[in-house]
């Protein structure tokens, strides 16, 4: 006897034969913005969902204006403001307080800004908040603390060449900004050594007023009360008659080209990049060069498809257009290989940029980069904590509330022609900066084949000898 069971059994399709209804409409959350007389500019967005309150403050100031002989020190004063404790509570303090009611006061200060947040169930809302205040308002920089965060950034920096990844793209952004740039300087001991409790004052004192401020605050909370908050822990705080300017550092390219390597004995395989300056999110072909993104990158894109697969040459294999807001960001492609196969991966990498520029992208291939973008949109409102901190940082680098959706908007418009104009424009193989961070031994055929000068580069930490004696 047979059974015929071909009835029940669910035909199967072809992921590019699927189809899906239309993505809803996304819509900013209610919010308000407002400014207090002293400055201070305010975001108030409500979320009842849970009984939590959280909140941001953005400040005018970064690791790029500090002093070229005490790189560490923006980083220092971000962590110390909160380790070091207040006027009125100690570091010890704080954390006592803070835990014993499940919510976080935390600072910090990046390349090109400082940052300040707290959480807190929505019932200790006045009592976190007031600590939150007092962290930015009044830190004292305990001298222990900023000993204690000077020995934790010295063990950082004697293990900064165990990752070859990290080696990888902490040198790739000296060849491409060059060394004495405040986007690829970095900390050292003797710069450590430079750093006291005084110059940490100094540089909050330049920077931490209410004019040079934004403050955010997303949750579960009575917008009455909230306002009235802010007003008595910040109302008083007085503002500077005249704000810092901080002019942005210059940027150009430091090398047009070349091929650079870092010899570590001890691996078995290559981290590879290639890549040269890049642009702005402000860029009017901004949108372009994101769809663009889309064909080069990812699962189903050239790099993919052709370096990885057809060729077998990677590991992990990516290049992407990388902006940043307020300077000159990268253009930067790379992955890791076999030693064996370093040469041949760099070529390969190097032929898909070219063809970008040469072979005008398909129709299917524009219709799933802009398809993988568009899909992926509705990831940028995921909760409207993300959505607020967008909105803040918009403002803080000068741009429009909506330019996401301008941006949405010019993904869905992009056509193959504007492909290949900014593949032309943009992308400049002749200025391609090539790293390699792998064994010199074991790279066969040798770097040379890319070209006659390869320039070794030494990571050696400078003072390391004596660290270790000390």
């Amino acid at each position: 006897m047979t059974f015929n069971f071909s009835w029940a059994a669910p035909t199967t399709k072809h992921y590019d034969e699927l189809q899906f209804s239309a993505l809803p409409e996304i819509k900013l959350p209610k919010y308000e913005r407002y400014v207090l007389e002293n400055g201070l500019v305010v975001y108030l967005m409500e979320d009842h969902e849970l009984p939590l309150v959280s909140g941001t403050a953005l400040i005018k100031t970064g690791s790029r204006w500090e002093p070229a002989d005490k790189v560490g020190l923006a980083g220092l004063t971000g962590t110390v403001m909160r380790s070091g404790g207040t006027k009125k509570h100690s570091a010890d303090q704080l954390n006592e307080i803070l835990e014993q009611q499940a919510a976080a006061v935390e600072t910090g200060i990046s390349e090109g800004a400082g940052t300040a947040s707290f959480d807190s169930l929505s019932e200790d809302v006045d009592t976190v908040f007031g600590l939150f205040a007092e962290v930015l308002r009044e830190p004292v920089f305990a001298q222990e603390k900023l000993d204690l965060a000077k020995t934790q950034a010295k063990g950082g920096i004697a293990r900064r060449n165990d990752d070859p990844n990290g080696i990888a793209s902490r040198e790739f952004r000296k060849l491409v900004y060059g060394q004495e740039s405040p986007y690829a300087r970095t900390v050292e001991y003797a710069t450590l050594d430079k750093i006291s409790r005084q110059d940490l004052l100094k540089f909050y004192q330049q920077y931490y007023y209410p004019n040079n401020l934004i403050l955010g605050i997303v949750g579960d909370f009575d917008p009455q009360k909230m306002r009235s908050l802010i007003q008595a822990k910040f109302g008083d705080w007085q503002p500077r008659p005249t704000t810092v300017k901080t002019e942005l550092p210059q940027v150009s390219q430091a090398n047009l080209g070349g091929v650079f390597f870092v010899n570590q004995p001890q691996l078995t395989q290559s981290s590879v990049l290639l890549g040269h300056l890049g642009g702005q999110f402000n860029s009017p072909d901004y949108a372009a060069l994101d769809v663009l993104n889309g064909v080069l990158n990812g699962f189903g894109g050239r790099l993919f498809n052709e370096v990885r697969s057809r060729q077998g040459l990677a590991y992990s294999v990516y290049g992407l257009w990388s902006p940043r807001f307020d300077y000159p960001g990268m253009f930067i492609a790379g992955g890791q290989t076999r030693s064996d196969a370093t040469v041949q991966f760099v070529k390969a990498v190097q032929a898909e940029i070219k063809r970008l520029q040469t072979e005008r992208v398909t129709d299917k291939e524009l219709k799933f980069a802009q398809e993988s973008t568009l899909n992926s949109f509705v990831f940028n409102f995921q909760d409207p904590s993300q959505t607020l901190s967008r909105l803040m940082r918009y403002e803080y680098y000068g741009y429009p509330p909506d330019f996401l959706f301008r941006y949405q908007k010019a993904v869905a418009q992009t056509t193959v022609i504007d492909l290949q104009r900014v593949a032309r424009k943009y992308l400049k193989p002749e200025n391609l900066v090539t790293l390699v961070v792998g064994n010199q031994t074991t790279i066969q055929p040798p770097l040379t084949q890319l070209t006659k000068q390869v320039t070794s580069i030494d990571v050696t930490i400078p003072g390391s000898q004596s660290q270790a004696v000390n």
